[in-house]
């Protein structure tokens, strides 16, 4: 297992700081982490790091984390509202998507 945590601290830390080299190996290794966690260190790392700064992950960054998260777990709804929210969060541009996953959701109940 791997905690992506630590990665995301990692990540939002050096965007506040605006060093370009720190985002590049803050934001490679977010990645690395994201995409090997399970769905449920996932929601943890969410929950950690956006309970301690709602701002501290980046929309992309958090974007990916629910995609991963979902695709472990199509057939959970409360995740995909939860991914659905944090979409809205940033819209419209994920707006479509969103909806999407609310459908899923609805249709899963």
């Amino acid at each position: 297992m791997t905690d992506p945590t630590p990665a995301a601290r990692k990540l939002g830390q050096a965007i506040e700081g605006a060093d370009s080299r720190q985002i590049n190996d803050a934001s490679r290794e977010f990645v690395e982490k994201v995409t090997f966690a399970t769905a449920d260190e996932i929601l943890a790392m969410l929950g950690d790091v956006l309970d301690e700064d709602w701002t501290a992950l980046p929309p992309w960054a958090r974007n990916l984390a629910y995609r991963l998260a979902c695709l472990q777990r199509p057939g959970d709804p409360r995740l995909l509202r939860e991914a659905a929210a944090d979409l809205l969060s940033f819209g419209p541009d994920w707006d479509t998507y969103a909806e999407e996953l609310k459908a899923r959701a609805a249709e899963l109940d």
